[in-house]
C-alpha cells in the first residue's frame, strides 16, 4: 500500500488542527488498546507493558509504515488519505461511527458507505412510508433504485409494482417508459435537470462498477439519456416540481422534496407533496376507489 508523505509545512499548524491532531491521537491509543494480539491471530509474545496492539503492529497489520503511523498517533501535521485511514479502521476495527470520527479528526473527507438494500430498511422507516399516507413517498438509493414505497406512491407511479425489481428505478422508468405507459406528464420538460442531478450523485460513485454498469444499460435503452448524459452538465439536489398522469383522474402536480436517512446512509426518502387541492383530492380518489384506479390502467405490456 502506497504510504503519504510527512508534510512539508515544517511543523506548523493550521489554526484550529491542533486541538483535532491531539484527539486524534488519543482516540487511535484507545482503540489500539482495546484489541489484544490473539483477537487479530498473532501471538501473544513477550509480557507487554501496556494492553492491545503496539504501533508496530497496527502498522504491519495494516500495511503502512511504522514511523508513518507512530506519526499519525503522535498527532504530528502528516497528511492521510481516504485508502491508508480506512486500513487502519479495519485493522483497529471501528465501527461505522468511529470510522467517520476518524475521519473527521484527520480532515479527511469521506463519502459514507451506501447501506445494501439487503440488509433491510431501519425498523422505524416502513412505519413513517405508511403513516405518509395520503402523500406519496419512496425510499430510494444513491443511484435511484426504488427500495420501499407507500401506497399512495404505488397508485400514482403505478408502473413501480408491475415492473421487474431490475427496473424499480425512478431514471430508468422516467426515460424507458414509452409515452402510452409513462406516469410523469411532464418528463421532456424535467429530463435535462433529472440528468444533471444524477451526474451528481454519480461523481460520488464512479468508482462502483455497478454505477457505470447501470448508466452504459440506460444510454443505450434511451438515446434521450444518453444525448443529456453526454453534455457533461451537472446540478445539486433541489426540490422538483412533477407532474403525474393517471388514466382516471388526469394529471396530479406534485413537488418532490428527498430526505437524507441518517440510519441508513446512501438512501433517502421522497415524498411528494400536491401542488393544490385538485391535485391532493385526486389522489384521494384514487386511493378511495382502488378497482376505479385499477381498471383504467393500460392493460398492455412492452
Amino acid at each position: 500500500m502506497t504510504q503519504t508523505r510527512a508534510s512539508a509545512d515544517g511543523g506548523r499548524r493550521a489554526p484550529g488542527r491542533g486541538a483535532r491532531r491531539t484527539d486524534l491521537a488519543a482516540f487511535l491509543r484507545s482503540r489500539r488498546e482495546r484489541i489484544g494480539p490473539e483477537d487479530v491471530g498473532m501471538p501473544p509474545g513477550p509480557r507487554r507493558r501496556t494492553p492491545g496492539l503496539r504501533r508496530e503492529e497496527v502498522a504491519q497489520l495494516a500495511g503502512v509504515g511504522v514511523t508513518w503511523y507512530t506519526w499519525l498517533e503522535q498527532g504530528r501535521p502528516i497528511n492521510a488519505s481516504p485508502q491508508v485511514l480506512d486500513a487502519v479502521a479495519r485493522t483497529l476495527r471501528l465501527d461505522p461511527a468511529e470510522r467517520e470520527h476518524l475521519y473527521a479528526l484527520a480532515g479527511v473527507t469521506r463519502r459514507p458507505v451506501a447501506v445494501d438494500p439487503a440488509e433491510g430498511l431501519p425498523e422505524d422507516v416502513p412505519a413513517i412510508l405508511d403513516r405518509l399516507d395520503p402523500m406519496p413517498a419512496a425510499v430510494v438509493s444513491a443511484r435511484s433504485d426504488i427500495i420501499a414505497w407507500n401506497r399512495a406512491y404505488a397508485t400514482v407511479f403505478w408502473c413501480v409494482p408491475r415492473v421487474p425489481p431490475s427496473e424499480r428505478n425512478t431514471m430508468w422508468l422516467a426515460f424507458t417508459m414509452p409515452p402510452c405507459c409513462n406516469p410523469i406528464a411532464n418528463i421532456e420538460e424535467q429530463a435535462h435537470e433529472s440528468v444533471a442531478i444524477f451526474r451528481y450523485r454519480y461523481s460520488r460513485h464512479m468508482d462502483d462498477p455497478g454505477w457505470k454498469e447501470f448508466v452504459q444499460r440506460l444510454c443505450a435503452a434511451s438515446p434521450q439519456f444518453a444525448r443529456l448524459w453526454a453534455t457533461q452538465d451537472v446540478a445539486p439536489p433541489r426540490p422538483c416540481d412533477k407532474v403525474f398522469r393517471h388514466p382516471a383522474v388526469g394529471e396530479i402536480a406534485m413537488r418532490s422534496t428527498g430526505l437524507d436517512l441518517t440510519a441508513a446512509p446512501g438512501l433517502r426518502m421522497i415524498v411528494y407533496n400536491p401542488v393544490g387541492e385538485q391535485d391532493a383530492d385526486r389522489i384521494a380518489h384514487l386511493l378511495a376507489h382502488p378497482r376505479e384506479a385499477a381498471a383504467a390502467l393500460p392493460d398492455h405490456r412492452h
